[in-house]
Parts: structure tokens; sequence; C-alpha cells
């Protein structure tokens, strides 16, 4: 009878899985639901890529031209689609690529596993080829990271890896695995990681806290709301617009909060910072209560830190407890994930109104149309501005489109005029301002959303950062629209030598070649226009085009983008023109 008793135990447990390590990193990623990376193979990650060769069926990988660009295309997939984005590298010039994207990810909270090679365990730090140190590199610009260099250790790491990427405040992941932990063997079992000894990602509510913000809510005459990106890392958009809704406070967003509310929502008063809207900038040192939820009072949403909001009682609505009182002291902190932080404060908050002080927005916007909007997007002058562009996008797309923005004028022009409906359609380099992302970005963001028009609008200079990846676009035969707003200038640092240094135009000309012609050379339909009457029509047959296009748009050669608040100044001094 008891060997009956073990014959059967022996049976009902499941024989461990007897793989390489190479194997066992694909069926991790597998076990995480993973199915897209991007990458580039080499030398050290070899094995990983015969790998996934064997694995083609399940897990999709994308060649980009460059290993920065499997970054950029990791964070525009996750951003879009709200998954853990997946780029792989070799080691020496392949993982150190990496590292723009790694800091760009880092600094705009963007959930990103990277894995790449490393030279054999006894090889390290022997100067072989292709060996450095991108642990040491890479760690101030990781949310964690870590060198595997035995087997067996990668199914604990790389569970860990994901559970660190995706939780509390997102960020970016790296994983170094030497090449003889790929060659070698384990018994594969995968467990995912469901916590980290003394790592809390996302802090309990403090009800005392949110008692208090309610109370100061409630007795404000002069409220104001700037939000910013943890509404959409935290799935609360839906709590942002009852908050707002319910109190009729005016809130005002950080270009990563763009979206996070429908542009034409009558308390949508607009954009703050540097190249915001005139009205939020100017009334932050009006207000007499300053709620912010998910941001962290950046430098270019608060210019000079030692005139903004001073009149103020700050509420501060964050994930991470490090933000708080960083940049600007609170009067109240209340600590979590927004959506429930506001879900607890919405029975609080009264039903209000506060007519008198929206007006006061509204009469700062038709100050700010007449000396700059109306002149951007209807402009009579002759040369075609990126502020009309943008509007017939716009006009294209029902505000629909996912659109995508590099790093400078056109940045900050797409983000004051572009409108949308629906949460994650803007995706840009924020904190960083990572010149080249948007191509490789909106690769990423057309495959986490193959149902929605993906539109990439950048830069004759960061545009040939990253050209390459037109190659990327079309071997996957990605309908993404390209729209270079070409001034032959790199027109952000050029408008500050204009302002700020007697108009020395130090090396910002750009001596451009012909960007049809090399569209039509990665096989991608291509159109350039210069002239107004052809504005409309082009934008049109781009948005129509079921393949990829490429538009150029020749804007005016020294546009300026305002409203502007010159570095370090107060928000008040936000300057027209």
């Amino acid at each position: 009878m008891e060997n009956v008793k073990t014959a059967a135990k022996a049976r009902s447990v499941k024989p461990k899985l007897r793989i390489s390590g190479a194997e066992a990193i694909i069926h991790c990623l597998l076990a995480e639901g993973v199915d897209l990376i991007y990458g580039y193979p080499g030398g050290a990650i070899m094995p990983v890529y015969d790998e996934l060769y064997k694995f083609r069926d399940k897990l999709n990988h994308v060649l980009t031209r460059h290993e920065q660009g499997a970054t950029h295309a990791a964070q525009g997939y996750a951003r879009v689609s709200g998954k853990v984005g997946v780029a792989m590298a070799t080691s020496g010039p392949g993982a150190t690529n990496l590292v723009t994207g790694l800091a760009d990810a880092q600094i705009d909270s963007t959930p990103m596993v990277c894995i790449t090679g490393q030279v054999a365990r006894h090889l390290l730090g022997s100067d072989a080829f292709q060996e450095t140190d991108i642990i040491g590199i890479s760690t101030p610009v990781t949310k964690w990271n870590y060198q595997i260099t035995k087997a067996s250790e990668i199914p604990e790491i790389l569970a860990k890896a994901f559970y660190i990427a995706r939780s509390g405040r997102p960020g970016p992941v790296l994983v170094d695995i030497t090449k003889n932990a790929q060659f070698d063997e384990l018994d594969f079992e995968y467990t995912p990681c469901k916590g980290v000894r003394s790592y809390v990602p996302v802090p309990k509510p403090d009800l005392t806290a949110i008692e208090a913000a309610a109370a100061i809510i409630n007795a404000a005459k002069k409220p104001f709301i700037v939000f910013g990106q943890g509404v959409i890392l935290g799935s609360a958009e839906s709590e942002l617009k009852a908050l707002i809704e319910k109190s009729g406070i005016p809130a005002a967003w950080t270009i990563l909060g763009l979206s996070a509310l429908d542009s034409e929502h009558p308390l949508n008063v607009g954009m703050v910072g540097m190249h915001g809207n005139y009205g939020p900038n100017m009334l932050t040192n009006e207000c007499d209560v300053l709620i912010a939820i998910g941001m962290r009072f950046d430098d270019r949403v608060t210019g000079s830190l030692e005139t903004y909001a001073k009149q103020a009682k700050i509420i501060h609505f964050e994930i991470d407890p490090a933000e708080i009182d960083k940049n600007v002291p609170t009067d109240v902190a209340v600590l979590g994930n927004a959506r429930e932080t506001l879900a607890l404060l919405l029975p609080k908050i009264r039903e209000n109104s506060h007519p008198a002080w929206l007006e006061e927005f509204h009469k700062k916007y038709e100050q700010e149309f007449e000396a700059v909007i109306e002149n951007d997007i209807h402009p009579s002058k002759a040369g075609l501005t990126m502020g009309e562009v943008i509007e017939q996008i716009n006009q294209a797309s029902a505000h629909r489109a996912v659109i995508v923005t590099d790093v400078g004028q056109h940045q900050m022009v797409t983000c004051r005029y572009a409108k949308f409906k629906e949460s994650k359609s803007s995706i840009t380099s924020g904190g960083l301002g990572t010149m080249g992302f948007a191509l490789p970005a909106a690769i990423g963001a057309k495959m986490g959303a193959m149902n929605r028009e993906v539109v990439a609008v950048i830069g004759d200079g960061g545009y040939q950062m990253t050209i390459q990846e037109l190659a990327t676009i079309y071997q996957n035969k990605l309908p993404v629209k390209i729209v270079v707003l070409n001034n032959d200038y790199l027109g952000m640092v050029r408008q500050w030598q204009e302002l700020f240094f007697e108009s020395r135009y130090a090396s910002t000309v750009m001596v451009n070649p012909d960007f049809v012609k090399i569209a039509e050379g990665y096989y991608l339909n291509a159109r350039r226009v210069d002239k107004r009457e052809d504005l409309a029509g082009a934008v049109a047959e781009m948005m129509a085009s079921e393949e990829a296009y490429f538009l150029e748009v020749r804007v005016e050669k020294e546009g300026n983008v305002f409203p502007m608040i010159p570095s370090g100044a107060s928000v008040s001094e936000i300057r027209l023109k």
C-alpha cells in the first residue's frame, strides 16, 4: 500500500524543466505576458537570440537600427499600452547605447526592462572584447539593475525586474547576463514576484491628510489644480474629471499630463510651464490653493522657486515620497496612487463652482489668443507656421490620434495646440528632453495601439538623430505617419540665441538633405509642402494613407514659440512676445 502511495505522489509532482539559461530567459518573458521585444543582436547576447528564433511564433522581436532606437520604441510601446516595454542588446557598445533611453525612461517614469548580454563570468574585469561595466554605468539612470552570473538566478531576477519596473512609480530596470549564464543549464521554475523586502511601491493613504486636504479645498476661493503624468500612470483620469467637475476648480496640465483630461473640457485651462498658456502661468501666483496631482514641480513648470505660488496653500497628491517637499514645500501631502487617493477625497469635497475665478483664466486666454494663438494657427504672413500644421492634423484626426513629438520648438507648439479626446495620446520626452526620441517612440506607440492613428511630429534636427529607424518602419510595414517641420535650424536653441545671445546663431544653422528622397529610399510614400494652399490636402492625404507616410513641411525659418518664461524667471514674468 505504501508503495502505491509513493508511486502516486511521484506521478503528481510536475517534472522540472531542464533548460539553458538563454531558453529560461524566453520562458520568463512569456510568463510575464511579453510578446514584443525591441533589440539588436551581438556576440554576448547571441544565445538568447538563438532561442528567440525558436520561439518566433510566440515572441515578436523587432530589429531596430540602433540600440537607442530600441529603448525609445519600448518607451513608446509602454506609454501607449500601459505594459512594460522590453529592449535587448549585446555587451559593450550595445549596452552603452541603451543609456540615453534608460535615462529618459527613468525621469519620465516609464516601465521598461532592458536585457543585455555580458562577457563570461571568468572574463569580468579583464577588459575583454566588448566588456563594459554596464551595471556601474546604468546605476544612476535605472530604478534597479542587476548582473546575473549564474543560470540559476535568471527566473528570480527577471521576475523581480518586471515587478519593480511596473509597480509604484514605474521606471526602467536593466538586467545584465553573462554569456556563461546563458549557456549553462538550470532546473527552470518561474514564480512571479509579488513583493520585495523593504520596497513599498505604493504608500498607504493617510485619511487624516485627505481630510485636511478636503477642508482646505472646500474653503478655497481661488483654487487651482495642476495635474501631471501620475494621473495617467495611476489610471486616475475618471477620478480627476469627477473631482474637477464636482469642485468646479480650473485645471491645467504639465506636458506629460497632456491628454489625461479632454482638451475641450470647460474646466481645462491649458498648459503650465515655460511655453505654457498665459493664464495658468500668471494665475499660479494668484491662486489661494494649489492642488498638484501626480506631478513633481519640475523647474520648467515652476520657474523661480523663490516666487512660485508663495501666496497659496500647497496640496500635493503623489505616489513617490521622495518628491514631497523636494522643490516646493507642501501644506498637505497625500501619498498614494492617484486613483485611490482621489477616490477617497471625492466624497469629502462639496459641490461648488468658481465662475469669477474661472473668468480670470478666460480673460487671460483672450489676451493670449489675440497676441499669439490667432497668428500661430491662422497666420496671415507668407511663411507656414508650425501651429497651423498642428491645427490641420487636429482636424484630419478628429482629435483621436496618438501624437508623438521629439524635442524642440515643434514639441512646444504641438503640446500647445494638439487636441485630444483620449488618454495616453500625447507621447513625448519630458524630463530628459531627448532629441531623436520621436521616430522610434512612434514605432512602439503604433505597435502598442495598432487600432489608432499614430503621428510623429519631429524637427529637422532631432529627426536626423534616429532617421535610420525608417528602415524599421518599412521592414515591419507599420503605417506610422511622420511629419517633419523643417526650418533649417536647431530651432529652440536658435530662439534662445536670438532672445538672450544677441542673435549670434552659433552652430544652429542646419544644411539639410533632401528628406523626401531619403524617405523614398526607404520605400515610404513621401511629399513636401511649402505653400499654405497645399497644406490641408497634404495632411488629409497623409492621414488617409493605409501605409507609412512621410510629410515634410517647410515652415518659416525664424519663427519663435511664445508665450515664454525666461529660464529662472518667475511664472509671472511670462512673455507674450
